[in-house]
Order: structure tokens, then C-alpha cells, then sequence
């Protein structure tokens, strides 16, 4: 029964750690009651010790999971179990293996390769077809962007890495207090732990004061349309929401703006890509950049193309049943100047189920036209492999759309490609009122103080924002509200350290896991 409250209050401590309600501090303990239970169990010598450590994982998993993206309902509830369970799931492996380690190698060596092993974890859920890193440990600062503002050096593994060691150290204190009870030992172990949180939180806050903002001021619009993705959106024309857009951004163009920048899906009817000049929506924009000839505009648009082949062109094509051909559809972004070549980039980083079937090159040859053959219900879009950064005026922009925002070094890419600044198209209506835009908004923070550069945000039922280049919040317009936000933000050719190095954490803890491996089936069993 000890053992089940530990885990329980583990659970507890990392729900009420996230984003945007929760209090962060509680994320430099919440493994510690799970990893005291893990320990009694190992050294009590239990028979069926796996199968125990894995319920009681599981157990914490589910109510940090739960806690934290239940708001996942509303868009999905297939998708929200599917997430929480699957993901609860994979926490739970790490932990066990863990447990696995412990019995055969030195306390302290299987302590640092847990943080290992979680940090390989994280770094897996950035890449695999299942991705899933919003509950990245290092996202849960995203509230509280003045305490990381080191993530400049280090990116969000920074932050896993600080919240696993002071973890550790809490509870390798706790561990010997409880076999020799000395209060000071335990006190020294407590007030190093505290330490190193203070000195974190110090530094940043020393960076953050101390450190200009610097570089030269470009004027833009952001422009919030707020229609509901399920009522309204999709039954609109083109034409009906780029007149809308256009009304928006008449309330405050000047010629003092460079870029208009609409939201991800602005124009939801899909259009053959080669035809898009043709259209009345393509007019109607064009007609207005030429009002503003030093400014250009940014939207979110669905493109696709078609491909006459009796085979598929490429792995995400989809098979168009009434027409029997093949083709690509695309979530993508472009933007249109006066006199000046269109612009395109399509999104690389899709939804699982909604945007794309994980693995389908392998389930494919299996299901056959059970997968491909149900018109469009299992359709999945194209990425595009190579970021593209869209210029004017010799103002270089990265055009992130909506998910991307959550993959920081997929976002530092953009800075090689040469941009300027951020700009990200989302549409966060899918969760309503709930808990998911608000964190999807404090994410975009630590792209900010990665990167270091500003952020235009347009949303359309979500925060548009303008963030500058430390996190700061400049100005907003609030969800559920129609608008159109102007104002300036700042232009950056500086490279930090993690936009130049990636995820070098990852790769200096996978060497270190490695080592600690080999030896571990060098040596035999150690006794506990």
C-alpha cells in the first residue's frame, strides 16, 4: 500500500508541475516518491519485482498523462486515449529498464543511466512516426521562460537533464537517511538539490536582466479570422475567407508593414497547386499586395497535385477513387509579393492519424486496399523534407505551421536556412477552451530563447502573439476573439549555441549509456 501511494503522489506532483496551471517546481520532485518505491521493492527482494515496478510506473504515467492532455478530447477521444495510454506506456518501459539496470550495476551508474535513457526516450519521441514530445520534462518550463533562459545553450534536453539530477539527488539522500538515519546527511543531500535549482533559476534570471535585445525593427500584422474549425471553416469558400482576411488587414495596413501573416489553413479548400493563380481567393490577395507593394502576405492554404501514374508517385500519395489516379496533398504556407515569384513550403511535421498513418510504407504491403482504398478516410499528406525560410525586402521569414512549433531542433534548422524571424500559422480551435492552446502558446516561448529570435503567432481560434527573442509575451489577441495585431518585432542574424550544435545532450548521453551498457554485461550481477 506504500508503495501505491508513492506512486500515486508521483503522478500527482507531475500533473500539477505542467503548463499552463501548474507550478514547475513540483517537476524536481515528482520522480522521487516513484523512485523510492522502486527502491524498497528492489531490496525487499519481491518476487514478481517487474511486473510491480511496471503497475506502479504505469500508474504514475497515466495520471501525468491524464492531467496534463486530457484537452486532447475535444479534438479526438480515440486520439486522446490513444495517446495517453500509448505514451504512459513507453514512460513506463524507460522506468522499468531502469529497474533492470539497478539490480546489475552501482547505484550511481544506474542513476545516470536512467537520465540517459529518458533523455534517449525524449529524444526518440521527436522522431519516430508516433511522435509525441509535448510532455518533453524540458517543456514544462515553457510558463516560466525567465528561470531557462540558458535553453539558448543547452535547448529543452537542458531542462530534462537539470530536472533529473536534482531529482536524483533528492533521492539518493532520502535513500541513505533511510539506512543510517543522519539528519545531516540527509540536509546536506536536500539543501545540494536546492542548490542547483536556485543556481539555475539565478543564472537565467542574470541573463535575462542582463542581455539587450538587439537588432533592427520590422512593422507586421497578424490576423486572428476566429472561425470555428468545426461550424464554419470548412463550409466557407476561398473567396469568402480571403475577403475576410483582406478586411482584417485593412483595419490597420500602412506602408509601414512588411508582412500580413494569416493563419494555418487560411484557405482550407484545397487547390491544384499549378492552377493557384487562377483562383478568385489568388485575386482577390493580389489585388491587395499591389495596394502595398513593400509588403507581403503570408497565409496557411491546403495545396495538392495530381499524378496521372497507375502507380503511386511516392509514399504518402493517396488514391483518388472516383477519378482512379493518385495524388499529394499538402498543409502548406506561401507568400505572395507584387512582382514577385509565389512561394511555397509545405508542412513536414504532421498530426499522427489526422495528417499522417504512422508507418504505412509497412502496413501497406499487409492491408493492401483495406489501407489505401477508402475514400480519403485514410488519407495522409505529404511533408516536404528541406525547410524553407520566404524573404522580403530582404527580411528573411520561417514559416512554421501550427505542430512544428513543438520540435525545437526541427525550428533551429530554419535559423541555418538564414531566417530572421519566427512566424507561426496554427489553428488551435480543435480543443476548444481547454488547457492545449494555452501550452501551445507557452511552447513557442522556448522556440524563442533557442533560436534566439522573435515571434510573429498567428492563430486563427487560438493566441495570436508577438514574442520577442527572450519569451516575453509583447502582445496578444485573447482566444475566441477576431482581430488583427500589429506591431513590431525584432530582426536577428545572431546563432546561439543550440542553433548551431542541435541536441548534442542527447548525443553526449547516448555515449554515456552506451559505456555504462558494455560494462554492465562485462561485469556479473552486483549485489544488492
Amino acid at each position: 500500500m506504500k508503495n501505491l501511494f508513492l506512486a500515486l503522489l508521483s503522478g500527482v506532483f507531475l500533473a500539477i508541475s505542467w503548463p499552463t496551471y501548474g507550478f514547475p517546481l513540483f517537476l524536481f520532485i515528482g520522480f522521487v516518491p516513484l523512485l523510492l518505491a522502486e527502491n524498497r521493492i528492489r531490496k525487499s527482494k519481491q518476487t514478481r519485482s517487474k511486473r510491480k515496478i511496471f503497475g506502479l510506473a504505469y500508474l504514475t504515467f497515466l495520471l501525468f498523462n491524464s492531467g496534463t492532455t486530457w484537452w486532447l478530447y475535444y479534438a479526438s477521444p480515440f486520439g486522446m486515449y490513444f495517446a495517453i495510454l500509448v505514451n504512459s506506456l513507453l514512460m513506463s518501459l524507460v522506468f522499468l529498464s531502469y529497474h533492470f539496470l539497478a539490480k546489475r550495476i552501482p547505484s550511481k551508474l544506474s542513476k545516470v543511466a536512467l537520465i540517459a535513457l529518458w533523455i534517449g526516450f525524449e529524444k526518440f519521441h521527436l522522431n519516430w512516426e508516433f511522435s509525441w514530445p509535448w510532455l518533453n520534462l524540458g517543456n514544462g518550463f515553457s510558463n516560466h521562460h525567465k528561470w531557462v533562459q540558458w535553453y539558448e545553450y543547452t535547448g529543452v534536453f537542458g531542462g530534462t537533464l537539470w530536472i533529473w539530477i536534482v531529482n536524483m539527488g533528492l533521492y539518493g539522500a532520502l535513500v541513505q537517511f533511510l539506512k543510517d538515519k543522519k539528519p545531516k546527511a540527509l540536509l546536506k543531500g536536500i539543501l545540494g538539490s536546492v542548490g542547483l535549482v536556485i543556481i539555475g533559476i539565478s543564472a537565467s534570471l542574470y541573463s535575462y536582466h542582463s542581455s539587450p535585445t538587439e537588432g533592427e525593427k520590422s512593422t507586421v500584422l497578424v490576423l486572428q479570422p476566429n472561425v470555428d474549425p468545426y461550424t464554419e471553416k470548412y463550409q466557407l469558400s476561398n473567396y469568402k475567407m480571403a475577403m475576410d482576411l483582406v478586411e482584417l488587414a485593412s483595419e490597420k495596413m500602412d506602408s509601414t508593414v512588411v508582412f500580413v501573416i494569416a493563419p494555418e489553413t487560411s484557405l482550407p479548400k484545397p487547390r491544384v497547386i499549378k492552377n493557384f493563380k487562377k483562383t478568385s481567393e489568388y485575386a482577390i490577395l493580389s489585388k491587395f499586395v499591389a495596394q502595398y507593394p513593400q509588403s507581403a502576405f503570408v497565409s496557411g492554404i491546403t495545396f495538392y497535385e495530381r499524378f496521372s501514374s497507375q502507380l503511386p508517385p511516392n509514399k504518402t500519395a493517396n488514391f483518388f477513387q472516383d477519378h482512379k489516379d493518385w495524388y499529394n496533398s499538402y498543409n502548406s504556407s506561401f507568400i505572395l509579393q507584387s512582382d514577385e515569384e509565389l512561394q511555397i513550403y509545405h508542412k513536414s511535421k504532421l498530426v499522427v492519424g489526422v495528417e499522417h498513418i504512422p508507418y504505412r510504407s509497412l502496413l501497406s504491403p499487409i492491408l493492401g486496399d483495406a489501407m489505401i482504398d477508402l475514400g480519403g478516410s485514410v488519407a495522409t499528406l505529404t511533408p516536404q523534407e528541406e525547410r524553407a525560410v520566404f524573404s522580403n525586402a530582404n527580411i528573411h521569414l520561417a514559416p512554421i505551421i501550427c505542430y512544428e512549433s513543438v520540435y525545437g531542433d526541427y525550428v533551429r534548422q530554419y535559423i541555418e536556412k538564414g531566417s530572421d524571424f519566427l512566424a507561426i500559422l496554427t489553428n488551435d480551435g480543435w480543443w476548444s477552451s481547454s488547457q492545449g492552446h494555452k501550452q501551445h502558446l507557452s511552447l513557442a516561448r522556448l522556440r524563442a530563447i533557442e533560436t534566439g529570435r522573435s515571434i510573429a503567432r498567428a492563430a486563427n481560434t487560438g493566441i495570436s502573439a508577438l514574442i520577442n527573442e527572450k519569451g516575453d509575451l509583447l502582445s496578444a489577441l485573447p482566444y475566441g476573439s477576431k482581430g488583427c495585431l500589429k506591431g513590431e518585432i525584432t530582426r536577428s542574424n545572431r546563432t546561439t549555441y543550440y542553433s548551431q550544435h542541435g541536441d548534442y545532450i542527447y548525443r553526449i548521453s547516448m555515449f554515456v549509456l552506451v559505456l555504462i551498457l558494455l560494462g554492465s554485461f562485462a561485469k556479473k550481477k552486483q549485489p544488492l
